[in-house]
């Protein structure tokens, strides 16, 4: 799933790239994506691309004073930029392609969304804040204002383990599966650790783990293109995607936990005292 690295990587190059531009066309093909009907789709036609903001896991084109374009990718979606965009016709339903933008240039992009599970969603309204999911939103991690006391005051009193809590877009907007796992790591702290139970040095040590790992992660996607975030994604991972390879910090065996659509990665010598965690389907969590 892209997360807030590769989604401001894919923010900050529309930024760059589309602003000042015309949508020419706005062509869908998987109607199940389109989330609003009011504005219409059809009201993209003709509209200027005035800039580009992220808002968690959200992409938003703004368009005018009026306008916004905005993209969730889920779990399976994707950004496929063209300088020459394709003139083949979109067949619904044959396609990964959920929505074709046009630009008035001849570049444009496609949203595309791999698999059967489809979650991908665009929405076409006055104010980002009309989307459900932004609205709910908690704070940016690497906003200003979220200092480390604002963290400890997310965490306070909450008995969440702390996997799920920093998954959680309410409380902490942005990170998903893959950078929860690198944090934890660079944290050197379980996955299942409740988030009520750390003392003032964990809570130091996990802040600072998320502030350097989004930021490095963030640098890394900075001036890549689309077609080059998911390999760049990967190639900065230390646990997460890298069950049975050596721990790059103190060579262990990189250990899974696996769920019903997804698992989490760890270091039993960095993060768990040398302990292998219980797999959730067959037995009681270790803490």
């Amino acid at each position: 799933m892209p997360e807030m690295p590769e989604v401001q990587g894919l923010v900050d190059f529309l930024g760059e790239r589309a602003t000042g531009r015309v949508i020419t066309r706005a062509s869908v093909s998987a109607i199940a994506a389109l989330k609003t009907f009011d504005p219409p789709i059809t009201a993209l036609q003709g509209a200027t691309i005035t800039g580009a903001a992220r808002h968690g896991k959200f992409i938003d084109l703004a368009l005018g004073d009026q306008l916004h374009l905005v993209v969730h990718l889920a779990k399976a979606g994707w950004l496929r930029w063209y300088e020459n965009l394709p003139t083949t016709l979109i067949k619904p339903g044959k396609s990964p392609i959920a929505l074709r933008i046009a630009l008035d240039d001849g570049s444009g992009f496609d949203l595309t969304e791999a698999g059967t599970k489809k979650s991908l969603a665009v929405s076409v309204v006055r104010d980002p804040l009309d989307v459900p999911g932004i609205a709910r939103l908690g704070p940016d991690p690497l906003d200003p204002a979220f200092t480390r006391e604002a963290f400890a005051a997310v965490l306070a009193g909450r008995r969440t383990q702390i996997k799920g809590l920093l998954r959680d877009q309410g409380l902490i907007s942005g990170i998903g599966n893959a950078y929860s796992d690198e944090i934890l790591h660079a944290a050197k702290m379980s996955p299942y650790a409740p988030a009520a139970n750390l003392d003032d040095a964990d809570v130091d040590r996990l802040y600072e783990a998320m502030q350097t790992t989004l930021r490095t992660a963030i640098d890394e996607a900075a001036g890549k293109p689309p077609a080059d975030l998911k390999d760049t994604k990967r190639s900065g991972f230390r646990v997460h995607a890298r069950r049975g390879q050596a721990c790059p910090v103190c060579a262990d065996e990189v250990r899974s936990v696996f769920f019903a659509d997804r698992s989490l990665e760890y270091c039993p010598t960095c993060q768990t005292g040398g302990k292998v965690l219980a797999d959730r389907r067959l037995s009681r969590l270790l803490k």
